[in-house]
């Protein structure tokens, strides 16, 4: 009876120790969270005072143009070597000089006299959409690592909720911060909103990066089973990331290493392609509704849009802690799906109400892609993770803005329904080849699994279709 004891009593100290480090962990990344919503807040308010300064100090559309070129192109260039930075570099240095920077620059756009404002826009467009991309990446790529491998579709939802509505406050607040204190003291507002998230990542314990592939990559993979095609190729990649190889056959690889994966970051690539085509579209359709007042539609739209993203959050949440499961490779390619269809009746000409229930859908299920997708990309080992969501960001950065080049040229002879409706058209085109994929991966599985319960007699041992595609 003694012995007997014993095991339970350890076992019990052990289910302690192990929930009360998840509490701290999870404490931890909320705070981390708030952080990265401040620094979200100011990226969006940005978004907005910048592209009217610029147009303001250079009286040229073709400027905003320019300026949005470069910081894309500079989140491009971030993507291709963020990968080999968190193979060198901690992710806590990486999210917190991304800050530094961002700080920074918004410091020298301040300072700058009137006859170097163009060349300090041109170093804020630069800093900014690289820093971005370093900062995002380097946090969904280290969340299993901060948080645990079951608690990353919370932590992912967690931090999307939080964007979210740093994207509802960024949008609403821009105009009346602008109009009422000035460009300047929104500059200011916008650098101190990096220096709280630098002083938020400079206080917490952060893991990832740097020190990640050892037995955090270990644990990724005994913990996820077979995604990465069985084992052996996912320690082929991870021996090839440690060797030293260029970022580029690493980064290549890990695509490689599951499933599928390679189709879903060019599904993602695609997606990013149609979001370039409403972005455009919205100011013109929103004119056609009201002329004198074209930006109460814009405001209307992303706010209920950023309701249905947030309340989807919050379904999610619920599900992955009731469960224990993320949403999946099939809630991505369906939540694609319905999000692209949505906006495509968004621009159909619907009464308000009918498209404030369509913008709250499209909100919702681009809630579900974003938390799948990225759960997904997490189910990689640590070694080949940074390089995948670094070559997803330059997919992203690419999709954008090749569509926002192709859209504007195409919004000048075509209606915003028609442009939308083949950008956002092949989206659901790639998404259902995504799934037609998916499915075809789980049947062969089921029809390996029945065949080796048939000879060796074995059970189902159920995990495996999971693992394959994030547990979806």
């Amino acid at each position: 009876m003694g012995s007997a004891d014993g095991p339970k009593a350890d076992e019990t100290d052990g289910d302690t120790r192990k929930a009360r480090d998840t509490a701290v962990s999870e404490r931890r990344f909320r705070f981390l969270v708030a952080g990265y919503a401040v620094s979200s807040y100011g990226t969006f308010l940005n978004m907005v005072a910048l592209n009217l300064f610029v147009y303001e100090t250079t009286g040229r559309a073709l400027a905003m143009g320019l300026f949005m070129a470069v910081r894309l192109a500079s989140g491009f260039v971030a993507g291709l070597v963020v990968g080999g930075l968190l193979a060198r570099f901690s992710a806590k240095s990486i999210m917190l000089w991304a800050n530094v920077g961002q700080g920074a620059v918004m410091l020298v756009l301040i300072l700058a006299p009137d006859g170097m404002l163009t060349g300090a826009l041109m170093a804020v467009s630069v800093v900014i959409g690289a820093c971005g991309t370093l900062f995002m990446v380097a946090l969904r790529s280290s969340i299993p690592e901060m948080v645990g491998e079951d608690r990353r579709a919370w932590a992912n939802s967690l931090s999307i909720t939080g964007r979210s509505l740093a994207m509802v406050a960024g949008f609403a607040s821009a105009g009346v911060v602008v109009s009422l204190v000035g460009y300047t003291a929104a500059f200011l507002v916008d650098m101190a909103t990096f220096v709280a998230c630098a002083v938020t990542v400079a206080l917490l314990p952060i893991a990832g990066g740097k020190g990640a592939g050892g037995s955090a990559s270990e644990g990724s993979e005994g913990s996820e089973g077979s995604e990465s095609s069985g084992g052996s190729g996912a320690g082929k990649d991870a021996s090839a990331a440690k060797s030293g190889r260029r970022w580029r056959p690493v980064a290549f690889l890990a695509l490689a290493a599951a499933p599928g994966m390679g189709l879903m970051v060019a599904l993602r690539g695609v997606d990013a392609f149609g979001s370039s085509s409403h972005n455009a579209a919205l100011p013109i359709y929103s004119t056609s509704l009201d002329a004198s007042n074209p930006a109460v539609f814009v405001s209307a739209f992303w706010c209920v849009w950023a309701l249905g993203n947030i309340g989807a959050q919050q379904v999610i949440q619920r599900y992955a802690q009731r469960t224990g499961r993320s949403v999946g490779a099939l809630g991505f390619g369906y939540g694609t799906v319905v999000m692209s269809a949505a906006f495509i009746a968004a621009f159909a000409g619907f009464p308000l109400a009918v498209t404030a229930v369509i913008a709250l859908i499209a909100g919702a299920a681009d809630g579900l892609t974003e938390v799948a997708y990225t759960s997904h990309l997490q189910t990689l080992p640590a070694t080949l993770r940074g390089h995948a969501f670094g070559l997803s960001a330059t997919f992203e950065n690419l999709g954008f803005g090749v569509g926002m080049i192709l859209v504007a040229a195409a919004l000048d002879r075509f209606s915003p329904l028609a442009v939308v409706g083949w950008s956002h058209g092949a989206a659901i085109v790639v998404a259902v080849v995504f799934l037609l994929r998916v499915a075809g991966v789980r049947r062969a599985e089921r029809t390996g699994l029945r065949k080796e319960e048939a000879v060796e007699g074995r059970p189902d041992r159920g995990d495996r279709d999971g693992a394959e595609f994030s547990r979806g």
